[in-house]
């Protein structure tokens, strides 16, 4: 029996809407070199929406940039408002450059931010560093 074509192509495109019944929620902005990628939950952890640099359309190394990281956020927070969430509090992770334009879109797109979060994780000494050079 031959597949149709939607079939043939794999998943299809439409999202599903997951409706929140509590207003509040986490916005996770995790900003690495290479990319930005916004995840908002709810208060459980349930995943609502999330986005990234690579899902706006920026391909390559511009998925590191602070335009990419902005664009994700608002389109994260546009689909977050749409399923019924209001407030949320944002938790940054990460030493890229879409840290301050994620935050800075996310409090423009119409959710009301309580409260901004570094999470960052820091080495308690961490990995050996590289032998000293003897010159």
């Amino acid at each position: 029996m031959p597949k149709s074509q939607s079939q043939a192509r794999g998943r299809s495109t439409a999202r599903k809407i997951t409706k929140v019944t509590d207003v509040n929620g986490i916005a996770h902005v995790k900003s690495s070199f290479n990319n930005t990628m916004i995840t908002i939950t709810d208060l459980r952890g349930n995943v609502i929406t999330w986005s990234s640099g690579g899902t706006t359309g920026v391909k390559g190394t511009r998925k590191g940039t602070a335009f990419a990281a902005s664009q994700a956020a608002v389109q994260a927070a546009e689909r977050a408002v749409e399923s019924g969430l209001r407030k949320v509090e944002i938790w940054v992770r990460g030493p890229g450059a879409g840290r301050e334009s994620a935050v800075r879109a996310l409090q423009s797109s119409g959710l009301e931010v309580t409260g901004i979060k570094d999470i960052t994780m820091i080495p308690h000494n961490g990995c050996r560093q590289t032998k000293r050079r003897h010159m």
